[in-house]
């Protein structure tokens, strides 16, 4: 049997997702140098839509593989 959600779920799911989203902004600002910052917000779309490694280098005047040695860094850590 489907279990369909209720009006008030759906809120309080958007109010959970817009708190996760608030803290994710807050650990960003506080761990990353700004052109860190810059890609990861740019590249998982957190400011729009999500861009390509190549559309963020031509955006910011960087090589791809440039871009992509940026992204991968604060995601080790």
């Amino acid at each position: 049997m489907d279990v369909l959600g209720t009006e008030s779920d759906k809120i309080l799911d958007e109010v959970e997702s817009k708190i996760s989203i608030r803290k994710l902004y807050r650990i960003i600002d506080k761990v990353l140098e700004e052109k860190e910052k810059i890609i990861i917000k740019l590249r998982y779309g957190l400011t729009g839509e999500p861009k390509t490694q190549m559309e963020i280098a031509q955006m910011l005047g960087i090589s791809r593989s440039y871009v992509s040695r940026i992204e991968k860094e604060p995601l080790r850590n």
